[in-house]
């Protein structure tokens, strides 16, 4: 189905499933997280644990260490992480991680590289061009490959019956992976409606497993075409699909200044249906961008306010980059309690 046919199709038929949590309305609070990622040892940190205004902690685990050979899951990292934080009363919000951004590293289990069947598991994704090409930026699993796909969606039903309930909520990670533009550096298989078609998959599979905790696409752009001038209805019918059948959406980033942000993402996180959650991380950088009215660096307080009453987002994923986290978010947040 042609993204655009889908997107009206959307339209049509409404939001048919329910999210476990309603969006907030305009001017109602967002939960505060803090974004550890990887470096999930800073839940024991006393400034954390101590703030009364965090919710919870946002953390992610690589599909590679939770599936490390094939069918045998080991959810023993989330499962302590998830009891330390019960204890101290804080929630656990989970980034499941298939895509790195470092050419050294492949967040997918081996056995999918070494099986022809799986035709390399991972491929390798580009940022930007030099004068020689493409420059890679990391590895990605091949998410519009239905053999790989269902191993993916193995990982999730098993997850959700381990966490489903007990976790705050998962998220897939950004759709932004990028092939270059010449069809030479595109892996065997590899559309641009193919990889839709195959993030659509996803999301579903995402939504069917988990029927109480909050799922999350992180959609901010998508390969093929370039909001606004080139719309074919990629991202638009992402954001669709998630009204649909009652998945949330969000993003990595929460820049309400840039210009390709307010072009792509935003304006769909914030014209998205009622009942459809929303989480966006506040991650590096963010916090140095420049207001271009103003000529000011942005501000905590900006961030969050344009979070809540623009966006009605559910979830703020706040990052730990220095200075901001100790001398801007923690405090702004224990003030919101």
């Amino acid at each position: 189905m042609k993204p655009r046919i889908y997107w009206f199709l959307a339209l049509v038929l409404g939001t048919t499933a329910t999210a476990s949590a309603q969006s907030r309305s305009v001017g109602s609070p967002p939960e505060n997280y803090i974004y550890f990622g990887l470096d999930r040892a800073r839940i024991e940190e006393v400034e954390f644990l101590s703030n009364q205004g965090v919710t919870g902690v946002h953390l992610k685990y690589t599909w590679k260490e939770l599936e490390p050979t094939r069918d045998r899951y080991e959810f023993d990292a989330p499962t302590n992480d998830l009891e330390y934080l019960e204890r101290h009363g804080k929630r656990l919000f989970i980034q499941l991680q298939d895509v790195s951004f470092d050419t050294a590293r492949i967040n997918v289990p081996d056995y999918l590289l070494d099986d022809p069947a799986f035709n390399g598991g991972a491929a390798i994704h580009y940022d930007g061009h030099d004068e020689v090409g493409p420059v890679a930026e990391g590895w990605v699993s091949r998410r519009w490959d239905p053999a790989v796909r269902d191993r993916i969606e193995r990982l999730l039903r098993a997850l959700a019956a381990e966490f489903d309930g007990r976790i705050a909520g998962l998220n897939l990670p950004e759709t932004a992976i990028g092939f270059g533009g010449d069809p030479e550096f595109h892996p065997a298989g590899y559309s641009y409606d193919t990889y839709y078609e195959g993030i659509l998959a996803l999301m579903s599979a995402a939504r069917d497993a988990f029927q109480q905790s909050d799922v999350i696409i992180y959609a901010n752009f998508m390969p093929g075409e370039e909001l606004p001038d080139e719309d074919h209805g990629y991202l638009k019918g992402v954001y669709a699909h998630a009204d649909r059948i009652g998945m949330g959406v969000g993003g990595p980033d929460l820049l309400p200044h840039r210009w390709f942000q307010r072009q792509n993402s935003l304006p769909l996180i914030a014209a998205r249906a009622p009942g459809t959650v929303a989480g966006v991380a506040v991650q590096w950088g963010n916090l140095e961008d420049m207001n271009r009215q103003t000529g000011k660096r942005v501000t905590v307080n900006e961030l969050y306010d344009y979070a809540r009453d623009e966006l009605r987002l559910d979830y703020i994923f706040w990052g730990t980059q220095e200075p901001f986290y100790s001398k801007d978010i923690l405090p702004f947040v224990e003030r919101l309690d």
